[in-house]
């Protein structure tokens, strides 16, 4: 019988990113786990219930055509996962959320060193991100099911199927960068988290 997940930490961090409604509009194309939106609303509930830190990370893209320009009604976020008022917001520009912002500061400044990802994509923010997490010291869990990705065309014009896209990306990050697990692992996690003496 495997061990119960456990956080090494008291106050894992939810980094959800780029939840927005760009991703929405149909120029993206099919994407796999159409439950992604309900998982992050779920562990967005479950950190918010036991007043843990969390982030919202926003793209604001400078590209002309971008769904997720500033300017466009995609930049707005998905209603499942609305911050709420006094939550962090922290906007991007590019696909990792720690270049050109200051979350790493924010987060050792803090002492929360354990992170929890969701979001979009699978292939491109949030692989960045895990990537960039893990090369930087973060204890870092990447909930599968809190992510999708979309169909995409390989290096050799092949057309990959968004599941096949998002597995490829977890395979990538998992043990080197990242612990990828479910949401219910996390949830059991967070459920083992000794309380405060």
């Amino acid at each position: 019988m495997s061990a119960p997940p456990r956080f090494s930490s008291r106050m894992p961090l939810l980094l959800l990113i780029d939840m927005q409604q760009a991703v929405d509009d149909p120029s993206w194309g099919p994407r796999n786990n159409p439950q992604t939106e309900r998982v992050c609303a779920s562990l967005l509930q479950a950190w918010r219930a036991r007043g843990l830190p969390l982030i919202h990370i926003r793209h604001d893209s400078t590209e002309a055509d971008s769904t997720f320009r500033p300017d466009r009604p995609g930049n707005a976020f998905k209603p499942e996962t609305l911050p709420l008022a006094g939550e962090t917001v922290i906007a991007k520009q590019t696909n990792s959320a720690f270049i050109g912002t200051g979350l790493e500061a924010l987060l050792r400044e803090r002492g929360w060193l354990e992170l929890v990802v969701v979001g979009v994509s699978t292939s491109n923010s949030v692989e960045a991100t895990v990537r960039m997490a893990g090369n930087l010291g973060f204890s870092t869990w990447l909930a599968e099911d809190g992510c999708f990705a979309f169909d995409k065309t390989d290096w050799h014009g092949r057309q990959r199927r968004a599941d096949e896209v998002h597995a490829m990306s977890l395979a990538n990050l998992d043990g080197e960068y990242c612990r990828v697990t479910g949401s219910a692992e996390v949830l059991a996690a967070l459920g083992n988290i000794a309380e405060p003496a």
